[in-house]
């Protein structure tokens, strides 16, 4: 049996303690009182090993089959990557962190001693990547493992036996150090399912299982699940985010002044957010602000915070962002529920999942209308997904392609079908504006002087001109060469007087069977906005 960490125990190691959770699960679910009593922390645990099996899996599925096993970087980086990806909740998101730290020493050697400072070192990044770290919890287990973990040792199953013992130890210390888990009769349920943890990597090196955990049943549920849905934050929000450390520090103590229960683990670019908030927006926005966030999870604790009464509930809304008052006059008698996109002032997330809870809908389709709103629609979205609406949002990257959609909108028809309806009214829809250059820049089309008019389509500039009209002109040139039936201008306020009308003109002169409709957007940042389908 190996008395090493080597690649094929790091791929056992993985396989039994997804074993060991799949079977422990539901208990460890059933003690979760902390930090939320909200009965998912082995179902977290377990999702979270999971996805580092997967990873590991993927290695050896892909190394050539001539005998040997994978390079042990492969295997152990694949672990730790595949459990930061895959993380799950406060617990599973702390765990991913050990097993980074563990692979992060172990890749310079493998045996007892190098796999003793493997668990000093995952202890001491666990906690780092904690806020505010809490004993009684999975960080004060991870600790007592490491500590208790003998220094010097080459055998790495004696060394795994005496951090499992230990961690078994602090385990059945928590109640005294924690004052929830005390009352409620239970030790953490992070630091159970981290013994489990151990347990298995006790039996991938030596070939034996060690001493079972005893069993810890909670005591009282209702009161700590009730407690935690009127007295904590609404949301736990977690997203994989690429970000350097500097954006990343300037995050933590973001999402730290907004909310608790903050973990970010990770690296290299690469990093698991999890937060506990009452503005799940802001949480997504802070993310965005830092990076690149995906993977976006929002889970709500409580009920819906603005329930309505059943008879106000209607079937089904759209909400929709424009970008003047003049679109949104239009939107609204369509039957949307709108939101301002002011120029500067795009839209919060805030402001999106209020007017989701305004429309008063079971069902809401979400134009977005920008493109720079999508993480901010898609935080929306999973918000009030998580307050029990159903929401579809389609990606409409401008205001026009909203009309579009809106168009087609039936609300008599299946939820999906409408979807997939206004989807593709959308997609159908190229898209262009008119904007004015503040200053000398490069563009896709050229360099352009401060005061040049830019013709844009489908967000990059094509054409660089001195004059709105014959700019607009040109535009609709390019955009009508591909064939259409329909263009939509959609012009501001301080467009030129007689804009529109020429260009209806131009259009009916050039493009023979093109239609025109013509709306007045009010106060925009664009000039013009035009459609063609």
């Amino acid at each position: 049996m190996p008395q090493t960490v080597d690649s094929a125990a790091v791929r056992t190691w993985c396989a039994l303690a997804l074993d060991a959770l799949g079977r422990e699960r539901e208990e460890i679910d059933a003690i979760n009182v902390y930090p939320v009593a909200d009965g998912d922390t082995g179902t977290n645990l377990y999702l979270t090993v999971e996805s580092a099996r997967r990873a590991v899996e993927a290695v050896f599925e892909a190394h050539d089959p001539g005998g040997t096993a994978p390079g042990f970087a492969d295997v152990s980086h694949a672990m730790a990557h595949g459990a930061l990806i895959g993380a799950r909740g406060n617990s599973g998101t702390i765990l991913a962190q050990l097993l980074r730290g563990m692979a992060e020493v172990l890749a310079r050697g493998r045996d007892g001693e190098h796999l003793a400072e493997a668990l000093r070192t995952a202890a001491a990044s666990a906690r780092q990547a904690v806020a505010h770290p809490v004993e009684g919890t999975i960080l004060s287990v991870a600790s007592a493992a490491s500590e208790a973990a003998p220094r010097g040792g080459s055998d790495a199953a004696a060394v795994a036996r005496a951090a499992y013992e230990g961690a078994r130890t602090a385990l059945d210390a928590t109640p005294g150090q924690l004052a929830v888990l005390e009352e409620a009769g239970v030790v953490d349920a992070g630091g159970r399912g981290l013994v489990t943890v151990l347990g298995a990597l006790v039996e991938a090196v030596s070939g034996e299982p060690p001493a079972r955990t005893p069993r810890h049943q909670k005591a009282v549920v209702a009161p700590h699940a009730e407690a935690c849905a009127t007295g904590g934050p609404a949301y736990e929000v977690i997203y994989l985010l690429e970000a350097d450390d500097a954006a990343v520090a300037r995050l933590r103590a973001r999402l730290d002044a907004l909310g608790d229960s903050l973990v970010v683990v990770g690296g290299d670019g690469l990093w698991n957010v999890h937060v506990h908030v009452d503005d799940a927006g802001a949480a997504v926005e802070a993310g965005v602000e830092a990076g690149r966030p995906h993977r976006i999870r929002i889970t709500h604790f409580g009920a819906d915070p603005v329930p309505a009464r059943p008879a106000e509930r209607i079937q089904r809304a759209v909400v929709a962002v424009v970008p003047g008052e003049g679109l949104a006059a239009l939107c609204t008698e369509a039957g949307a529920t709108t939101v301002l996109a002011r120029p500067g002032e795009p839209p919060a997330s805030g402001e999106l999942v209020d007017a989701i809870r305004r429309a008063h809908a079971r069902e809401v389709v979400l134009l977005p209308n920008a493109a720079e709103l999508r993480h901010t629609a898609a935080a929306a979205a999973e918000q009030a997904r998580a307050e029990g609406v159903r929401v579809a949002l389609i990606p409409t990257r401008a205001a026009v392609q909203g009309i579009a959609a809106l168009a087609v909108h039936e609300p008599d028809r299946r939820f999906d079908e409408d979807v997939v309806a206004m989807t593709a009214a959308a997609g159908a829809t190229r898209y262009g504006e008119l904007a004015v250059a503040e200053h000398q820049s490069f563009t896709s089309a050229g360099v352009c002087q401060a005061g040049d008019v830019l013709g844009l389509i489908d967000g990059d500039v094509a054409v660089i001109g001195q004059d709105l009209a014959e700019t607009a002109e040109t535009v609709l040139d390019r955009m009508l060469a591909a064939g259409g039936e329909l263009v939509t201008l959609v012009l501001a306020d301080d467009a030129p007087a007689g804009l529109a009308e020429r260009l209806e003109t131009h259009v009916r002169d050039r493009h023979l069977a093109v239609d025109t409709c013509v709306y007045h957007g009010g106060r925009q940042a664009a000039p013009l906005l035009i459609g063609v389908e």
